[in-house]
């Protein structure tokens, strides 16, 4: 693929963006995309192990989401597959020589919010807004579409070692890196990479890696109680709500951390049946977040103890799944050397960061993590997209010459290492 290609390839799939694991049609693109390229493609059970996975989308739910895939051009048996086995996708492509395994991260899920399609926002301007319940308000379209054009560029194999492509679903939620972990899709690989475009650096301006990041542990807390008559007879009712509030209002009192940054949030509470019904059964959603790996257990061992001494109270069970995780990042100076190496021969490229602190939390920092705790190395690298609104909003927008520039960046990276 060229750059007019691959900025084509963008758009089809802004046009298109779809929730966490639910990526039919992207799966289905990117996987078209590869056809006729020396590459093997993994997907299903081999690619992402979904038996731990809480809340996943329900069958209707996946089933409306591969009606619209097929709606908009994929084969329906492709859409079909990818709604039955999985979205993620392993793309490994083997170089002509001796050399280090490198792995490179890129997500593929869309935020579900609506996009702006108002005068002057670029994607509505030129026609490739999208129009469902989803857009791609963080850049992921983007991230697949330098995958992509990676393995196009470097297919005539012209490099040491091999490269692994994992298209991940479900960053939004950090709960897609550890289904791939656990299919052992990270396994054996030497070094390994992610990518994001950043909405607020100017085109030009990029970074060697983020740095820190807030790990989180992302909680479903049921609350299982006992209905009976509000006023016939309350004593004879378990209130799961109350054991709720109790529980919501007692995480946001958790104390601060003076060794670490923390938050705590709780997102959502939903119960009750009617006004004069004691609520039997209520769901909680909250989150905790630290600057420091052993500081967000510490937090999520204390958001479990406060829901266990409000469910005690009102006599009612409970139980505390963890929806989705992260680690904060300490990426290795080697690879940050090969990074800043290879973004200081890009004559696009003005300024150069070395590291810049992240504040936010993503579940790629998982898979750099296992690699390095299985002896190889890695980095998360930045490029600046000048997008006129933040991040999760309705008006963000990457320039598209992030592409061409990423993927220029990631080849020289592999042609040249030794």
């Amino acid at each position: 693929m060229n750059n007019e290609q691959l900025i084509a390839f963008r758009r089809e799939l802004h046009r298109h963006p779809e929730p966490a694991f639910a990526e039919v049609g992207t799966a289905a693109r990117v996987e078209a995309s590869l056809v006729g390229l020396p590459v093997t493609v993994i997907s299903g059970v081999a690619a992402s192990d979904l038996s731990r996975v809480i809340n996943l989308p329900t069958k209707d739910t996946l089933a409306t989401w591969a009606d619209l895939a097929v709606g908009s051009g994929v084969r329906p048996e492709r859409a079909a597959y990818f709604r039955d086995n999985g979205t993620a996708l392993i793309v490994d492509l083997a170089g002509d020589r001796a050399g280090p395994t490198w792995g490179l991260r890129v997500d593929m899920d869309a935020l579900p919010m609506l996009e702006s399609s108002a005068l002057g926002h670029y994607p509505a301007d030129e026609g490739f807004n999208s129009s469902v319940a989803a857009m791609h308000a963080c850049g992921h379209d983007v991230h697949t579409t330098v995958g992509v054009g990676l393995l196009h560029r470097l297919s005539d194999r012209g490099f040491a070692g091999s490269l692994r492509v994992l298209f991940q679903p479900a960053e939004e939620g950090v709960r897609g890196a550890q289904t791939m972990i656990d299919a052992r899709a990270l396994d054996g690989i030497d070094h390994m990479l992610a990518i994001h475009v950043a909405g607020g650096m100017p085109f030009g301006e990029v970074v060697g890696s983020f740095t820190g990041g807030m790990a989180t542990r992302k909680l479903l807390v049921n609350f299982s109680g006992r209905a009976s008559h509000a006023a016939g007879m309350p004593e004879a009712g378990r209130n799961a709500l109350i054991a709720a509030s109790t529980a919501a209002i007692g995480i946001m009192g958790i104390p601060r951390f003076s060794t670490a940054d923390t938050r705590v949030n709780v997102g959502t509470l939903l119960a009750g049946d009617g006004v004069n019904i004691v609520p039997a059964a209520a769901t909680m959603t909250c989150e905790a977040r630290a600057t420091d790996d052993e500081v967000v257990e510490e937090v999520t061992a204390r958001i479990r103890e406060i829901v266990a001494g409000a469910s005690l109270a009102q006599g009612v069970e409970h139980d505390v799944a963890i929806m989705g995780q992260s680690a904060t990042i300490s990426p290795d100076e080697e690879m940050i050397d090969l990074l800043v190496n290879a973004f200081s021969k890009h004559p696009k490229v003005g300024k150069v960061h070395r590291t810049q602190t992240f504040a936010g939390s993503d579940d790629a920092n998982l898979m750099i993590r296992h690699v390095q705790l299985h002896g190889g190395i890695g980095a998360y690298l930045m490029v600046g997209a000048s997008s006129p609104g933040p991040h999760h909003s309705a008006t963000f927008d990457a320039d598209e010459r992030t592409i061409q520039l990423a993927v220029d960046v990631l080849e020289t990276l592999l042609r040249e290492h030794p």
